[in-house]
């Protein structure tokens, strides 16, 4: 699938990046899309709206209200009309208005009624772009889902050079296209996937647990869904949840728990990916009272648990892909390949405690990914929706 048929809104904000996005509208036109280009009342100094909408053989939409009829632009209709929003040259202005629900022109109305994905192409000077308030506004949007396609570096506007400079049109368009045939990628498959902690009881008040927040593993689960597939999710113990209308969860408390409901899932999943921080120890017995305090000192017994990951590996064929996730604190590439190689694994997805701003609770995360094959691919501080689109690209890219 690409972008022929698509319904594709062009947010156009007053910078002197909107020069080039007539080009943009152009290659998407010829490339069979339907684009509806919005603009703030800025951006037509920069660029007019009439070669917009001969280009996109629509009117491009500005304000509210239409004529001195008083008939007005419907803003929610035309948000849920888009399969995406693109907001290409996005100012430090209209990206900190996004960043605070703020909605005092057409476009950032449609904006805050959209539903479907947004994708956003910054364009600055290269002091604003590093200004920790821009740098803070991008993190939250990203948060949200939004994919930001980052600035680069080159001759700015204002005659100096660095990083702000809008991405190219053609990239863009590129980044577009990917974006509508990932869509696709999974179609008709069954993607099993584990999140979150385990809880495993003492007594009715206590349990012994983890920090994991689930926030990797959903992460997981909406990629997934956000490319075709059929998404199962047992989720362990979390106040987050999963919202894509493709993933079914299934709520589990502690390790017997998600043990029974991924093995009654996983011979009918294609993919299986296993990001849960399982507890690897339960107590011996669970009482049913709360134990009371008795002296200075108290003996837990403590038993393995079922190891999940292992009987997966022990019972997957060949024409199944199971990856597994490592959280190290030292000799991370060691352990985890030792891993990968004792429960059958295609890929592990390794992450460590060390990392700063990686690991349990964080919006971000520093992966590296071991590869049966002997491949050893170290990623840079991303966030856990980037890390989760590089596991399924390498997934596709090995076919494995």
């Amino acid at each position: 699938m690409s972008v022929k048929d698509k319904n594709i809104i062009i947010g156009v904000s007053g910078g002197i990046a909107a020069y080039k996005i007539p080009l943009l509208v152009r290659m998407l036109k010829k490339a069979g899309a339907n684009v509806q280009v919005l603009m703030t009342p800025a951006a037509h100094d920069f660029v007019t709206p009439v070669t917009l909408s001969t280009l996109s053989g629509r009117p491009v939409l500005i304000d509210f209200i239409k004529d001195d009829t008083g008939s007005w632009n419907n803003h929610v209709l035309l948000a849920l009309w888009a399969d995406l929003m693109v907001f290409a040259p996005v100012t430090a202005n209209t990206l900190a208005k996004m960043a605070h629900g703020q909605a005092d022109n057409f476009l950032l109305a449609v904006y805050m009624s959209a539903k479907c994905p947004v994708m956003i192409a910054p364009a600055m000077d290269l002091d604003m772009y590093a200004h920790p308030t821009t740098k803070a506004n991008l993190e939250k949007l990203q948060t949200y889902g939004y994919d930001i396609i980052p600035a680069t570096e080159g001759e700015l506007a204002s005659g100096l050079t660095g990083y702000g400079r809008m991405e190219e049109p053609e990239h863009i368009f590129a980044h577009i296209n990917d974006f509508f045939k990932k869509k696709t990628e999974l179609t008709g498959k069954k993607v099993l996937v584990t999140a979150g902690p385990t809880y495993e009881s003492i007594d009715p008040v206590r349990f012994i647990g983890n920090h994991s927040s689930g926030k990797m593993g959903i992460a997981i689960a909406e990629e997934a869904a956000a490319r075709g597939a059929d998404v199962v999710l047992v989720l362990g113990p979390t106040h987050l949840q999963a919202t894509h209308p493709n993933i079914q969860t299934i709520k589990v408390q502690n390790a017997a728990q998600m043990y029974d409901a991924v093995h009654k899932e996983f011979d009918t999943a294609d993919i299986t990916v296993m990001a849960a921080a399982v507890a690897d120890f339960t107590p011996e017995q669970t009482t049913g009272q709360k134990i009371k305090k008795s002296g200075d000192a108290m003996t837990l017994k403590l038993k393995a648990t079922k190891d999940i990951l292992a009987s997966l590996g022990q019972k997957k064929s060949d024409n199944r892909i199971l990856i597994g996730f490592a959280m190290e604190t030292e000799n991370e590439k060691a352990n985890a390949l030792k891993k990968l190689q004792k429960k059958n694994l295609d890929f592990i997805v390794l992450n460590s405690l060390r990392e700063k701003n990686a690991g349990f609770k964080h919006d971000t995360n520093k992966v590296s990914i071991l590869t049966k094959s002997g491949d050893i691919i170290d990623y840079p501080l991303k966030t856990k929706k980037e890390v989760a689109g590089d596991i399924f690209d390498l997934v596709h890219k090995l076919k494995v």
